[in-house]
């Protein structure tokens, strides 16, 4: 496992299933860890051994996809630790999908902004700060629906593939600033939730949050100083 002792990690989207593998699994490997939720007060329950501890930071009534809030949360970081060397995204989500012709605006501005807006923010707001120290990770979760459009999906799809773009632009501008710069593409991830929404589907080939987390804490690490700007598949067999 990597090391990742006296690093700071962020990650947003904590509460979330992969959020919380995610975080987990950073915390396993020693880091200082800066947890995001929009929720004011669901990381303390579910995070209750880190909560209260000089080591970590939990803050809740953060929205993703607003500048300010995730700025505030970027500068207590920073207040707390001095540094932010690592930025895990795992922000997002997906809503059922319909025709383009029967798409409401809503649904289309509700994936655009859950999706890739968040993803925007919230890398805007480290970025100036990695530079400075010159050094930083950032691994954003995108989709595998990302690769392609599909019926019914286009703003789900197009949201995530908009993740993917801004990836890869990241990495393009980043790369001679010891920044690297990747995303992860899951396909349907073993969550209850997913379970329970396709009851008679194989789960076996589902891919747990913990295995995603596995490689979202390589891409953050040492071990993968040499890729950057990577769309990495990890939907197993699903």
């Amino acid at each position: 496992m990597s090391d990742f002792s006296n690093r700071v990690v962020i990650v947003a989207g904590a509460s979330g299933n992969l959020g919380q593998a995610t975080a987990r699994a950073f915390h396993s490997a020693g880091a200082n860890l800066v947890l995001l939720d929009r929720a004011p007060d669901r990381l303390p329950q579910l995070f209750s051994e880190l909560a209260g501890s000089p080591d970590h930071l939990l803050l809740g009534s953060v929205d993703a996809a607003n500048a300010e809030s995730v700025e505030g949360a970027v500068q207590s970081a920073l207040e707390r630790f001095g540094r932010i060397d690592v930025l895990a995204n795992a922000v997002g989500g997906y809503r059922a999908g319909q025709p383009v012709h029967e798409t409401s605006l809503d649904t289309w501005d509700f994936m655009l902004n859950l999706n890739a807006r968040t993803a925007f923010v919230l890398s805007r707001a480290v970025v100036p700060h990695m530079l400075a120290q010159g050094s930083g990770k950032i691994v954003h979760v995108a989709a595998r629906a990302a690769l392609a459009g599909s019926a019914k999906a286009a703003a789900y799809s197009a949201s995530k593939a908009a993740t993917v773009r801004l990836m890869e632009s990241l990495a393009a501008e980043l790369r001679q600033a010891n920044i690297n710069v990747n995303c992860v593409l899951p396909g349907t991830i073993d969550t209850p939730q997913n379970r329970e929404s396709m009851p008679k589907a194989d789960h076996s080939r589902w891919v747990p949050p913990e295995a995603i987390a596995d490689v979202i804490l390589f891409l953050a690490s040492d071990a993968a100083w040499a890729v950057n700007g990577a769309a990495v598949p990890v939907y197993g067999q699903s």
